[in-house]
Order: structure tokens, then C-alpha cells, then sequence
């Protein structure tokens, strides 16, 4: 598929859809729990559809309901269900369910597209290892296939935290190990806020567990359960990304709505970068309002904690007076997409002047120019070259934007509510 995109001025109200990060962890734990949970407003599509296959692969029983999902769990019999499990272009739910999946003594097969087998798996299957599963790569090049089998017996593992992911799996899965409790030692940590997601999760399931304030050791006792629930599904901020960018280059006022600003998600941390930038920023009980505001500024902005914000943030860098500057952000190279690569190679090709480094973008305040651009098959490089291209001359075209769909299916229909130009080419 492919989009059309001229230049438009923002303006009006759009409601943001349901956070990836959460459903994927609902969909894990309301799988493990004994009985039955209700998941209201999940994220279906994308990410979410694949954890949701990776949960009835896992013997999970789903049922439809007008507004989400009736999950029957699994309870300790781990090795319910199929030994295989399609994960698509999900790495979250690729690490969690892994884990999930060596609980059991069953021999399971995991998979996925061809971004998914780009990326590195084997910082979760090495530190599971060491808990006692085992696992086998199917091909010397790739962490992907991999097959995993348990049970898990608990025990001491040290993993890398170059994805909070391969943590946040640990997390979810070492309470439930039968007779055994874990400890965990963490190094190079990086998307902190993610893992704080993970422990409001284990909180509010009244999971007993101690850490370090530094989050360098965790201590997870064993033989605990998970139990039923019903929750709304919150809004995600790093979809609200693309709306606030695009009304803080673009827009004469946009509100969102559905936000919920207590909420552990760290890329709420942009409405922050963009009232420090020089953007109106206004939150109050309706949603959050951006406008243009004040001249945009460019900064120096560490962006360790929210590597998701990365694509949309380098397009309104382009908006910015002066020189911006992300740093501390080399994880996003192994995102769906080397995100960094990706960016500076797109905005490069509408007249960005913008230079790569090893852990970060350089972004020159530039006038863009319409291009035909690709979107990488990633849903947020294809998002945030969509507001890009709102605030370019000419027309934009961008390649793999169905991409899009991943986490925002409804993007095209939000945003020509507020006022962009959009034209579905195919």
C-alpha cells in the first residue's frame, strides 16, 4: 500500500488508540492466570494479533465480545496447546511469550516474518538457559526460528538490557516457576520506563518481588500465581507521538484524548520534549492539547527512555531553529527497523539535513520537499514520515504504509478528521 501526502495544517480532536505495550502484557498474563479475564479495548491488529495467536498457540481459550476479549487461562498446565507459534512482526511478544513457553517441558517453535528474524533473540534464550530451559537455533545467521523447552527450575541468570524486553520476560514468567525463585542481574539497561511498565503490571497482580532502585537485581520468589481480571486497555502514547508532533509542526490545535498521564508508559516523556522545544502543551480533564506555540528550538534530548519517539521526534527536529541532537538512543537500531539508519536515509530524501551517529540522529532545522519515500515495512518510520510530509512542499509518497496498521490501523481516518491530505494510492 502506498500513501499520498501534501502538506496540511492540523487542527481538532482524535482519540488514541490502545497501548501495544499493555495489551501485549495483558494478553500474557491473562493466559497464565487460572480462569477467566476480560480485556476490554485491546489492540487487535498488528503486535496485538500476534500475541493474542501467541496465547491460544499457548492453550489459552478466547472469546469475542463487544468490547474486547473473554481470556480463559491456562493455570499451571504449561504444556496446553500447539508447538508452534507465528509471532509475525512482534519482538515483544516474541520475548514475553518465550519465556511463557519454557514453563513447560514441551518443545515449542517460535517464528516470524523476515523483520522479525533480523532481530537479536538470543540475549532472552541465553539468560533462560541459565533457569534451565534449553533451545536450538534453526539457522547459524539468525536468532530466528528458535525452538525453547523447560520446564524452568529457577535459579540465578544475569541478562543484557539492550531491550528492556528481554527483562521484562524474565519478570512476567519467573514468579510461576515451580519450586525455584530467580534472581536476576541486569547490565546495560536502557527503556527504563518499559520494565517499570512490567512492574505495575506484577503489582497490580499482587506478585511479590524485590529490586535494587539502580534496577541492576531482581529477586522473584516462586510458586505464585496469577489471578483473573478486567481492565480497559489504556490509550498509547507512543501512537499520541504522531499526533502531538504533527500539531506542534503543523497544526493550529490538536486535542487528544483517552490519555491517562498517571499511566507508567515513559513516552508520555514527549509532551515534555515538546514543551521544552517551545510547543503549547496543555493537559488538562478533556485530554492534552498541542499547538505550534513558540518557535520551535533545537536541544540536545536523551532519548535512552523512549526510543519509540525517535522517528516522529527527528521530523519535528526538522522543524526546530537550530541543531537537534538525540543521543543515548543506540537501541533503536534494533527496533523493527536500524530506526536510525532508516531516518536519516528517508528525511535525507526530502531535504533533511541530518547526519547519523552511533547512538543518535544530528537534525538541522530544514524545508522539506515532497519525495517517494519508504516506510520499511515499520509501522512508526511510516507514521512519522506521514507528518513529515504534512509539513513538506509538494506531494509525498510512502511506500509500505500499511505498515501503519501494526499499532494504528485508524491512523488514515484520524487524521484526515483533523485536516490532513491524505490519498490511499493502492
Amino acid at each position: 500500500m502506498k500513501w499520498s501526502i501534501r502538506r496540511s495544517s492540523l487542527a481538532g480532536t482524535i482519540s488514541i488508540p490502545p497501548s501495544k505495550s499493555h495489551t501485549i502484557r495483558a494478553l500474557l498474563i491473562a493466559t497464565l492466570a487460572q480462569g477467566k479475564s476480560v480485556i476490554r479495548k485491546p489492540l487487535l491488529t498488528g503486535d496485538g494479533h500476534s500475541a493474542l495467536c501467541a496465547a491460544k498457540s499457548l492453550g489459552a481459550e478466547v472469546q469475542l465480545i463487544d468490547d474486547g476479549l473473554e481470556i480463559t487461562g491456562i493455570g499451571t498446565d504449561h504444556n496446553k496447546g500447539e508447538e508452534f507459534l507465528d509471532l509475525g512482526n512482534s519482538g515483544t511478544g516474541t520475548n514475553l511469550f518465550a519465556s511463557a513457553a519454557a514453563l513447560g517441558s514441551r518443545k515449542r517453535r517460535f517464528d516470524g516474518d523476515a523483520s522479525l528474524r533480523s532481530r537479536p533473540f538470543k540475549p532472552i534464550l541465553e539468560a533462560l538457559s541459565e533457569l534451565g530451559a534449553t533451545y536450538n537455533l534453526e539457522q547459524p545467521s539468525s536468532d530466528l526460528p528458535f525452538i525453547i523447552q523447560g520446564p524452568l527450575t529457577g535459579g540465578k541468570t544475569r541478562i543484557n538490557g539492550v531491550s528492556s524486553q528481554f527483562l521484562s520476560s524474565i519478570l512476567l514468567t519467573s514468579p510461576l516457576i515451580r519450586n525455584g525463585s530467580t534472581l536476576c542481574s541486569v547490565y546495560n539497561l536502557h527503556e527504563i520506563p518499559y520494565v517499570q511498565l512490567t512492574l505495575w503490571w506484577l503489582n497490580r497482580q499482587g506478585i511479590e518481588f524485590e529490586y535494587k532502585p539502580d534496577f541492576t537485581e531482581f529477586k522473584i520468589p516462586g510458586d505464585q500465581c496469577y489471578k483473573p481480571f478486567d481492565m480497559v486497555v489504556p490509550a498509547d502514547f507512543s501512537s499520541a507521538t504522531f499526533a502531538a508532533v504533527g500539531a506542534a509542526v503543523t497544526g493550529k490545535g490538536v486535542t487528544l484524548t483517552g490519555l491517562d498521564f498517571s499511566d507508567t508508559q515513559g513516552d508520555k516523556g514527549v509532551f515534555d520534549i515538546l514543551r521544552t522545544v517551545g510547543a503549547g502543551v496543555l493537559i488538562n480533564e478533556n485530554g492534552v492539547t498541542v499547538t505550534q506555540g513558540n518557535p520551535l528550538e533545537g536541544q540536545i534530548i536523551d532519548l535512552n527512555s523512549m526510543p519509540d519517539a525517535l522517528p516522529a521526534l527527528s521530523v519535528m527536529a526538522c522543524a526546530a531553529q537550530g541543531e537537534t541532537r538525540f543521543v543515548n538512543v543506540a537501541q533503536a537500531r534494533i527496533k523493527e527497523t536500524d530506526r536510525i539508519a532508516v531516518m536519516h536515509e528517508e528525511l535525507s530524501k526530502m531535504g533533511a539535513d541530518i547526519e547519523e551517529l552511533p547512538d543518535g540522529l544530528i537534525v538541522r532545522q530544514s524545508r522539506l520537499k515532497g519525495a517517494v519515500v519508504n516506510g520499511h515495512d515499520d509501522h512508526r518510520v511510516v507514521m512519522a514520515l506521514a507528518i513529515a510530509a504534512m509539513m513538506a512542499d509538494g506531494e509525498t509518497v510512502i511506500e509500505t504504509a500499511q505498515a501503519a496498521n501494526v499499532t494504528y490501523p485508524g491512523f488514515v481516518n484520524d487524521f484526515r478528521n483533523i485536516g490532513a491530505d491524505i490519498t490511499i494510492l493502492d
